[in-house]
């Protein structure tokens, strides 16, 4: 075939691509009527509280023009060097002259060799980076702005500029130039339908695809530990794990995990599970897979949570075991809630709780990171008036908040990889996993984002009730150990640190490498990240990280080490359904198999 029939063969091959392409962006646009037929009520970056935000900043500006006169002044001189320095590079005048902006350390975007070597495209990226700097430094310099406003102010800022980053378009990528030179276009192409494919799947809501989600079924290939489910009722399931040694410890591990997302972020592969390392261990582990609720359970509440969670929980494994002495853990909310659960037994004089272990959870909620620019008595009346009218928070809004404090690595550079370089993405269990959200009941979420995260009432004694029932964190004597993680951008380490300093009993607290997620599904095997120990717990968190021994491996390890004094005895080891209850369904159950894309019943 000659050169030229080879290019017309392309060009006719693309020609019917981009015809599939205009018909389906048709059927999209016909659609989107329906698709937003009902008003939402709620984004998670609303328009009016953005406004908000913008109008002070701009007002305490009007107050004092200085700083930002001397800051135009400075980026128009950097801007000018900038010139200079490009103008005797193009000219080829002695050596590459030194860079005037460089990206921040861990910085991505411009790690391609273009980016440095083509003078045109290192001038896009400096003046870009020059410019960035200069608006999200004019936020920081103007006087006068509460601190909540500001850290909303610097929080929209970087959204805005790290969309407007030469990266995410075409004509200033130069590894998505080349891609589209090689390919003939091909690339735009398969981005355009990719984009179609996720508007599509979305129901017209931008939400680029993480991972490929046709490569994971629950129970086959992730969350395969194999177990039963043994009760139930309108909250939870409980999943008893098969046992995978002989004997076992006499004391249960009930496991609490969050509600917010799926409890398998514990159960993924088998080689990064913590359910089957913990099975394999000896433990006789229950979990809890709660309900994804829809309008019909609006009015769960936080108490619910409890009774029908964690109390409900613990007379079913005394069923299963014929033992009231269980270890509990408690990972992110499911943390916070085994704290208020321990907290309320122990007014009740109930200590079937031997052991309390929390991962990534807060307790005290003085400061929680970026997630308070989506917290305030407005946006929270906004969450209320749409949960009001759907009985439940939409998970998908969680879902975009928890990407926008990973822009970059959760939204842009998919968006490059999927839409610009025309890449499907590649299966990574827990991309999947962050992929599957849950709803929140109304009357839960409003409770916990007002009592906890808006008023912080949990940290005070008495400052929460649950069926008129005090909480007092400070009447906790159970042994407990904390696993915070030195990246966490949902559980500051140093947040939760002051969680810990609010029970009775004794503490061990320790510090994993990386973030709210990676820090935990850390196994021995992968030998990765380390973490930070100090028997002490000084008044400061500061004050314990200075004097903490940093360990290498798996927290996994020193949790295990730590626990064994509260396991019992040996025992023969305990099948599902061999005590007093009985088989319902094989784990992973149906509970936890409800995605948000299921139509509501």
């Amino acid at each position: 075939m000659t050169e030229d029939a080879k290019r017309n063969e392309v060009a006719e091959r693309m020609a019917a691509e981009i015809a599939k392409l205009v018909e389906r962006w048709g059927r999209v646009l016909a659609k989107q009527p329906d698709w937003f037929v009902e008003d939402d009520g709620y984004q998670v970056m609303h328009p009016k509280v953005v406004a908000q935000a913008y109008g002070e900043l701009a007002l305490r500006a009007l107050d004092n023009p200085a700083p930002l006169i001397e800051q135009n002044l400075a980026l128009w001189q950097q801007i000018g060097a900038l010139w200079a320095d490009h103008a005797q590079r193009l000219w080829g005048n002695g050596e590459p002259p030194a860079p005037v902006a460089m990206p921040a350390k861990g910085d991505k975007r411009f790690k391609d060799d273009a980016w440095a070597q083509n003078a045109l495209f290192d001038f896009f990226k400096q003046a870009y980076l020059l410019s960035a700097q200069h608006i999200q430094s004019m936020v920081d310099e103007v006087p006068g702005v509460d601190s909540h406003t500001a850290r909303k102010l610097r929080f929209y800022t970087r959204q805005l500029v790290d969309a407007l980053s030469p990266s995410n378009f075409a004509l200033t990528n130069p590894e998505v130039l080349k891609a589209t030179i090689d390919s003939r276009g091909e690339n735009l192409v398969r981005g355009m339908a990719n984009m179609l494919e996720d508007l599509e799947r979305n129901q017209g809501r931008f939400s680029v695809k993480l991972t490929d989600l046709s490569a994971f079924k629950l129970g086959e290939n992730i969350a395969t530990t194999p177990g039963k489910v043994v009760a139930q009722n309108k909250v939870m399931q409980l999943i008893q794990y098969s046992p995978s040694t002989e004997n076992v410890h006499q004391a249960p591990l009930l496991i609490i995990p969050p509600w917010i997302n799926k409890y398998y972020i514990l159960d993924l592969k088998p080689q990064n599970s913590f359910v089957r390392w913990a099975v394999g261990q000896g433990h006789t582990v229950f979990l809890i897979s709660w309900v994804n609720p829809d309008k019909d359970l609006a009015d769960l509440a936080f108490a619910d949570y409890l009774k029908l969670g964690v109390l409900a929980a613990l007379d079913a494994i005394t069923l299963a075991t014929a033992t009231r002495r269980v270890n509990a853990i408690g990972y992110c909310i499911g943390g916070t809630l085994l704290a208020t659960a321990l907290a309320y037994m122990a007014k009740k004089r109930d200590k079937r709780i031997e052991s309390a272990t929390f991962l990534t959870s807060l307790l005290d909620f003085s400061d929680v990171g970026e997630l308070s620019v989506f917290i305030d008595a407005d946006q929270i009346a906004l969450m209320d008036e749409q949960m009001a009218r759907k009985g439940y928070f939409d998970g998908q809004h969680m879902a975009a908040a928890f990407s926008l404090l990973r822009e970059n690595d959760l939204i842009w550079s998919f968006f490059i990889r999927n839409y610009l370089l025309g890449q499907e993405p590649m299966p990574f269990d827990l991309l999947y996993w962050n992929s599957d959200s849950t709803r929140l009941p109304a009357v839960m979420h409003s409770f916990y984002l007002r009592n906890m995260y808006l008023e912080n009432r949990l940290r005070e004694p008495g400052g929460v009730k649950i069926d008129r029932t005090a909480i007092d964190l400070g009447r906790i004597k159970t042994p407990a150990f904390f696993l915070s993680t030195r990246e966490d951008h949902i559980a500051p380490w140093k947040s939760t640190y002051l969680g810990a300093k609010l029970l009775a009993g004794p503490v061990h607290f320790v510090v994993g490498g990386s973030g709210h997620v990676a820090g935990v599904v850390n196994p021995p095997s992968g030998n990765k990240y380390g973490y930070w120990t100090n028997p002490a717990l000084p008044e400061q968190a500061d004050q314990w990280m200075a004097a903490a021994r940093e360990n290498p491996g798996s927290w996994w390890l020193e949790w295990d080490r730590w626990v064994q004094p509260f396991v019992g005895k040996t025992v023969p080891a305990r099948h599902p359904g061999d005590g007093g209850l009985t088989v319902i369904e094989d784990a992973p159950g149906t509970y936890v198999k409800v995605r948000l894309s299921d139509p509501l019943p």
